[in-house]
Parts: C-alpha cells; sequence; structure tokens
C-alpha cells in the first residue's frame, strides 16, 4: 500500500521548510529531499532577504525598484502583494529565531544593485544558511512531520497514471503525490497526498559554470512540464557577474552586498570600467553588471575581471562578510589588500512553473513556490534579494490555500507500483556524465549571457542529439538519481531554447544580437 500524507513537499529549502511549518497544524507532512535536508539552493544564498522595514523607506520605492530591474514583465499587483507582505514574513523569522546581523539595536539593514534603499535584511554574508537552519530547527521533532532524505522525486501522480490520456489543452489535471525513489535501497515507491508542493529550486546545473550546488537540476520543473503543467518565462536566466574566477573555487558566489558595500570593477590596469556602460556602474542591475563584464573580456581578451574592496575597512569587511573573507583566504586571497577575481556565471533562474497569487498550478493539487515557480514577481530580471522574500511570500499563502483544498480532497485509489520491466542496471555510467558534460557546454556557449538565432538553432539541433540518446537509455536502464537529473536537466534545456527562441527581442536577461532592442508588443510572458 502506497503511503499516504495529506501534504507532500519536494525540496526542503525555505519554501519547502515554511510551507511545512505552517501545514502542520492541519495534517501529516512529508517532505522529500534527494540529499540532506540541509542542502538547497537557500543555504547557499548570501545575500539577503528584501523587505521594507525602516521608516524612511516606502512600499513605492521597493515596487518600483522590482518593476524596473523587471524589464516591463513584472506583474503589478504581484509585486505590491509581496511587498507589502515582506513585513510580516521577516518578524515570522525572527519570531522562529533567525538571527539577523544587528546594529546598534536594529536590524543592519544593507543595499544591493537596483535597490534605492537600504533593505536588505541579512545575517552577514551567509543569510540563506541562518533561515535554513532556523526553520531545520523550528520543524525539528514535530509529531506531523516526517522528512525523507536522501529520497529522489522520479514523477508526479496524475489522471494518466490512471490510464487516461493526459494533454496540454486538458484543464482538469489533478495531482495525486508522487513516485519517490529511495536513493538508498533503489526501490521507488508511490507517496499519495491531498496536497503537493513543488519547491525543488532552480536549474543552474544546466549551465557549465554556475553558483548553484549540484542539486540543482530543475527535478521539480521537468516534473511539472512532464505531466503537463504551464510552464513560463524560462528564457530568463540570471547569471550572477561576480563569482570568484579561481578554477578550485567552482564559482563561489561573491555576494552582490560586496558591490553594494562599496566595491569596484577593475580592469588588470586597475581602470573602473563600469561608468562606460552604465551611469549607476557597480550597483545597476546584475543583467547589466554580468553583460557589461562579458562583453569587457571579450574585448580586451582577458579571462577575469577584478573586484576591489581594498578601500573599505578590513574591520568592517570581517564584520559584513567572514565567510567570503575566509573562503577567499583558502585560495591565497587576502581582500582586504588584494583584488578579487571574478566572471560571471549562471545563478537564478526568474522562469518556473506558472501560478497564481496564491501559489496554485495549472494542475489541481499541485502548488509551487520558491525558484521552481514562475509567481510574476521578478519578469524578466529579478532584483537582488528578492527570491528569498518570495519563496516566504508565497509558501505562506500557498499554505492557506492548500490547507483548505485538503478538505474536500478524496484519496485516489488504484494507483499502480513503478513499472521496471524491461530495465537493467546501469553498465555505461559514462555515457551520463559525457551527455551531461556536453549539454552543459552547448549550453553555456550557445544560451549564455548573449545569445543570437544561429546559436539557439545549434542548441537546438545538439540538444535534441542528447535528449534522444538519454531517452532510448533510460527506457533501458533501472532508475538512478544521476540519469533522471540528465533527463530533468534536458527537458529544462529544451524549454530555456525554444523559449529564447520564440522572443524576438532582447528585454532583461535575454539578449540577443539579432534582435537587439525591446518592442512593446512582445511585453508578454512566454508561456510552454
Amino acid at each position: 500500500m502506497p503511503e499516504k500524507y495529506d501534504f507532500l513537499i519536494l525540496g526542503s529549502g525555505g519554501a519547502g521548510l515554511s510551507f511545512a511549518l505552517r501545514v502542520a497544524r492541519y495534517g501529516t507532512v512529508a517532505i522529500v529531499t534527494k540529499k540532506d535536508s540541509a542542502e538547497s539552493n537557500t543555504n547557499y544564498a548570501q545575500g539577503g532577504l528584501a523587505s521594507v522595514l525602516d521608516h524612511q523607506d516606502r512600499f513605492e520605492d521597493h515596487v518600483n525598484d522590482t518593476i524596473i530591474a523587471g524589464a516591463g514583465l513584472c506583474h503589478p499587483e504581484i509585486v505590491e502583494m509581496v511587498v507589502r507582505e515582506g513585513p510580516d514574513v521577516v518578524k515570522e523569522l525572527l519570531d522562529w529565531g533567525a538571527r539577523f546581523s544587528i546594529r546598534d539595536g536594529v536590524l543592519d539593514l544593507g543595499r544591493e544593485g537596483g535597490h534605492s534603499y537600504n533593505r536588505i535584511v541579512h545575517a552577514a554574508d551567509r543569510t540563506g544558511k541562518e533561515i535554513e537552519q532556523t526553520l531545520l530547527t523550528a520543524l525539528d521533532d514535530h509529531p506531523n512531520i516526517s522528512i525523507f532524505e536522501h529520497h529522489f522525486a522520479l514523477e508526479l501522480i496524475t489522471q494518466h497514471h490512471l490510464g487516461r490520456k493526459v494533454t496540454r489543452h486538458d484543464d482538469d489535471i489533478s495531482c495525486y503525490g508522487a513516485y519517490v525513489l529511495n536513493t538508498c535501497t533503489g526501490k521507488v515507491d508511490a507517496i499519495l497526498a491531498k496536497s503537493t508542493l513543488l519547491a525543488t529550486g532552480g536549474v543552474g546545473e544546466v549551465y557549465l559554470h554556475s553558483t548553484n550546488p549540484s542539486i540543482a537540476t530543475g527535478d521539480g520543473i521537468a516534473m511539472a512540464y512532464r505531466a503537463k503543467a504551464r510552464v513560463a518565462n524560462m528564457e530568463f536566466m540570471q547569471f550572477h557577474p561576480t563569482t570568484l574566477n579561481v578554477p578550485e573555487a567552482n564559482s563561489f558566489l561573491i555576494s552582490e552586498a560586496v558591490r553594494g558595500k562599496g566595491g569596484i570593477l577593475r580592469d588588470r590596469s586597475g581602470k573602473a570600467f563600469m561608468k562606460d556602460y552604465d551611469e549607476r556602474a557597480e550597483l545597476a542591475p546584475r543583467d547589466i553588471v554580468a553583460r557589461s563584464i562579458d562583453d569587457y573580456l571579450k574585448k580586451s581578451g582577458d579571462n577575469t575581471v577584478y573586484l576591489d574592496v581594498s578601500h573599505i575597512d578590513g574591520n568592517e569587511l570581517s564584520e559584513s562578510f567572514p565567510h567570503i573573507m575566509e573562503t577567499c583566504r583558502t585560495y591565497g586571497i587576502d581582500i582586504a589588500s588584494e583584488w578579487i577575481p571574478v566572471v560571471p556565471a549562471a545563478h537564478y533562474l526568474c522562469g518556473g512553473v506558472l501560478t497564481d497569487k496564491d501559489g496554485r498550478t495549472s494542475i489541481r493539487g499541485l502548488f509551487c513556490a520558491g525558484e521552481s515557480a514562475c509567481t510574476g514577481l521578478h519578469g524578466a530580471n529579478r532584483l537582488a534579494s528578492n527570491s528569498l522574500l518570495e519563496a516566504m511570500v508565497f509558501s505562506k499563502r500557498a499554505a492557506v490555500v492548500a490547507a483548505d483544498y485538503i478538505k474536500d480532497s478524496q484519496w485516489v485509489t488504484g494507483i499502480p507500483e513503478w513499472d521496471h520491466s524491461g530495465t537493467t542496471n546501469v553498465e555505461e555510467s559514462i555515457l551520463i556524465s559525457h551527455n551531461k558534460q556536453e549539454l552543459q557546454k552547448v549550453m553555456w556557449n550557445y544560451v549564455g549571457i548573449v545569445r543570437s538565432d544561429l546559436r539557439l538553432k545549434r542548441a537546438f539541433r545538439r540538444t535534441r542529439l542528447i535528449y534522444e540518446e538519454t531517452e532510448d537509455f533510460y527506457q533501458r536502464t533501472m532508475v538512478g538519481v544521476e540519469l533522471c537529473e540528465l533527463r530533468n536537466l534536458i527537458a529544462n534545456a529544451y524549454i530555456i531554447i525554444h523559449s529564447a527562441m520564440s522572443r524576438k527581442e532582447s528585454r532583461g536577461l535575454h539578449y540577443t544580437t539579432d534582435h537587439p532592442f525591446q518592442i512593446e508588443k512582445a511585453c508578454r510572458d512566454t508561456v510552454i
């Protein structure tokens, strides 16, 4: 018999854990996470959570900053809603025990690129980790919450698994839970749920260089896409402009807040070049900074630029950025006296599974929050530190609606066991790793910071071949995490390429040399 829970949560980042805490009073909760419960994109978020908390700041200014960064694609009503609900979720996190940075007895509010005022709530430069640990501590030993670590969600269960042909035109698809692989035993079980939340994070691993942890393979988005949910705005991948350019550092992120504190981007001769690209210089939105660095590197032939904070007091650097300072030191760089070599890397997906204002997807009983979701907040480019804010606001709203939804939900019967027939154990796992590397190189070279029609067509053809090889391998092979992650990455790559090909303009994070201008009639979401 399948296990049954009122609420199933796929993912253990900020969105998933906060959702669990809120719905646990209404029923039983299962949290499925493919690694340890603390391993998530939230855990790696350095900057902070944007919220209007100072009496000199205004909701209107935060709304305006978000809409400007979003390049015309933000949904104004969603932006207004999220910004105004921000202070409440900060208070909730404080009540749960979050220890944010304090200065002179009040929250030390930082400032990052694109913000017109200091409004970034942070815990030094490890805000995501503080939020993650706070939530894990709050739900520790909760009688209604079960956490399944090292379990990998394979597929969402819908009417398709009851024998009905489900198409993208159906408007009555329902989610009944998911098939889940126990990665320790290799056994696949169905976990049934009246309500399911996708909170599986982003897709950074689809690119060769990424600030994301290796778990960011877009599993939730791929599962939702295969289940025929609507997915939107996947062409808008944010490339963080400043990651540590040391081979062993694996694109370690140098937070936006470092530039907000006064960091200056220089070339190898010491020239501060950002003023040549934007009057806001280092405080321009990150898509502009990333594109400027990319352009400067291509024109100069250099392989790195430098972030200079040597003019900032060393004690202030140590207090504000202890993790960054210590990490750079392990690679032989003293940021108090030496420039930090930096380059852009894939960072944050602004698209995802399309939701309404309460986190509902186009599939009944399926909710989505966090980086997996496209809520209308970010538009074509995310304003710094709006991601943790979005995750907390939408998980809270989704929890209210999901708790109400389960009241009238009935358990479905007749869900078949996972079908292993005709498959064998993996004999040539090198095929998986090679296809993944090839996919990442294709995406980096052809669907990166700067795109063109030719590059996208090449990416589409090459990705199609990788898909066919992988799908054939999947049909003959017992399921495993690496193979399933590759399938999910390919699905996400396809949607990103398809979405980018359909947008015949440059807007926000999508910049193409064949259509370099923003076109007003193209100001609409790309819905797949």
